[in-house]
């Protein structure tokens, strides 16, 4: 959500919603995976009412042919780092960012989860990665 003080409303009205919906849990997956359904959706919607354009577009292709490579050297990192370089992605690429390497949600789990195509999941994911890691390139080589 961006900050903790949203995050935390959002978390306090999904566990409501969960409570309030507890008689249609069927037992068709684990109780966590059904509440970890309900919290995402929730912060989903709360980004739509938000009003915000997710840039979510169809060209997965965009980094398909690329001949440059990315360095191989690690950067000395922290949590703090990621999360602050994380923070400067558009909407729509630090939610499929998230749900992918966060939330361990494939492509096709993410498209049906924000109703979008695998392949601009796949596109959106590329894109914010490749963000990410300029970000933090970018940071360690101002403090080198």
């Amino acid at each position: 959500m961006n900050n903790r003080e949203d995050a935390e409303d959002i978390l306090q009205e999904a566990f409501v919603q969960a409570f309030t919906k507890l008689e249609s849990f069927r037992y068709d997956s684990t109780f966590g995976a059904w509440l970890k359904r309900i919290v995402i959706n929730t912060c989903i919607n709360a980004i739509n009412k938000r009003k915000v354009d997710l840039l979510l577009t169809d060209d997965m292709y965009y980094f398909g042919d690329r001949s440059e490579e990315c360095d191989n050297q690690e950067l000395p990192l922290t949590i703090k780092d990621i999360e602050r370089a994380m923070s400067k992605l558009p909407e729509g690429g630090r939610i499929v960012f998230s749900l992918y390497l966060l939330e361990g949600y494939d492509h096709i789990e993410i498209a049906q989860i924000l109703g979008i195509t695998e392949s601009t999941s796949k596109s959106q994911f590329m894109r914010a990665k490749r963000k990410v890691y300029e970000i933090l390139k970018e940071k360690y080589y101002e403090e080198a």
